[in-house]
């Protein structure tokens, strides 16, 4: 079984597969990324992993996988200072997602996962995941893309961070023409923790320049093998959802 891909059916077509489908829709962000990384990121990965991890669990999956267009804007007002950002605004991407489920959920689709690619978006994910379940008769899953590589060997990089290491390396292997000249970061500042709270500080992303821990050695190499490691275990994770609805 292929993966079907939402924007080359009929409406016949897709009338006829989404009562007994998993929808994936994948969530991405444009926004800056350093001096070095397209903007696109954040949306080019989250399509990337979900497609890629859709089209390998198709042949296990007991239900079809239907892939929609990836939502390229995310929650990035913290970035728009830096220049290079397009955003939506926390309740104007609720409001999108919300009606983006009740419309899968209108031509019939009764389960759906949506891939985060966005740090921003993860509140939000989870908050329109909730309401929709809740007014439209339609299940609900939601995860961040990078979640699925936290067994690999990340050789300390930070997971995921913000155009570091991680991103970078996985851009590299999917797109390197999107790579410009990365340079060392010497003065990483730390960023005030506090066990079991989640802290949200506007001052932090202008402190550290728009990007984090460095990019300076990420490979391509590190990159295909992480992409490879999330993608598995992603696949994974899509056959046992689509067994569990």
């Amino acid at each position: 079984m292929d993966v079907i891909r939402w924007h080359e059916q009929t409406r016949e077509q897709l009338s006829a597969v989404l009562p007994d489908a998993l929808v994936v829709l994948p969530v991405g962000a444009t926004e800056q990324h350093g001096p070095h990384l397209a903007t696109g990121t954040d949306a080019l990965l989250a399509e990337t992993a979900a497609s890629r991890a859709a089209a390998r669990a198709a042949a296990s999956s007991p239900r079809p996988l239907v892939l929609t267009p990836t939502l390229p804007f995310g929650a990035s007002d913290h970035h728009l200072p830096f220049g290079g950002t397009l955003s939506l605004r926390a309740e104007t991407l609720l409001d999108v997602l919300v009606d983006v489920i009740r419309s899968i959920a209108r031509c019939g689709g009764r389960r759906l996962v949506i891939v985060n690619g966005h740090g921003g978006n993860r509140g939000i994910c989870s908050a329109a995941a909730a309401a929709a379940s809740v007014r439209y008769p339609i299940a609900v899953g939601y995860l961040d893309y990078w979640d699925a590589a936290t067994e690999a060997d990340l050789r300390g990089t930070p997971l995921p961070g913000h155009a570091g290491g991680f991103e970078t390396s996985l851009v590299l292997a999917v797109a390197p023409h999107w790579v410009g000249e990365r340079t060392e970061r010497v003065d990483v500042p730390s960023v005030p923790a506090v066990d079991g709270i989640e802290l949200h500080r506007q001052a932090s992303w202008h402190e550290q320049g728009g990007f984090t821990d460095e990019p300076a050695r990420a490979t391509a190499e590190m990159g295909r093998e992480w992409l490879d490691h999330l993608v598995d275990r992603l696949a994974d994770r899509l056959v046992e959802l689509a067994k569990a609805l």
